[in-house]
């Protein structure tokens, strides 16, 4: 009897060690779940971006205003009887 419990005991701590420190223990467990809380969070930031993009583009393939206020902001456009101002601030 004495020897049943003493091998039952031996793999009792054997399992605990495997269940602690072994491969797939609980800490590496733990990592891997704030691991994929960290790359969830990445996704909603890139989804949320991917939809800034896709309205971005919608515009562009949609409305004129999209397109003008680019040509504007990015390549200096000035339509036909405009007048072109530029503000430089004073330097100190």
């Amino acid at each position: 009897m004495r020897l049943i419990t003493a091998l039952l005991v031996l793999f009792l701590v054997l399992l605990q060690y495997r269940l602690w420190f072994g491969k797939n223990s609980v800490p590496d467990y733990l990592e891997l779940k704030k691991s994929v809380a960290r790359q969830i969070e990445l996704n909603n930031k890139l989804e949320q971006r991917n939809k800034l993009i896709y309205a971005d583009i919608d515009d562009l393939k949609n409305g004129l205003e999209a397109i003008e206020e680019r040509a504007r902001n990015e390549l200096g456009m000035i339509k036909d009887g405009e007048t072109f101002f530029r503000v430089i601030p004073q330097e100190n």
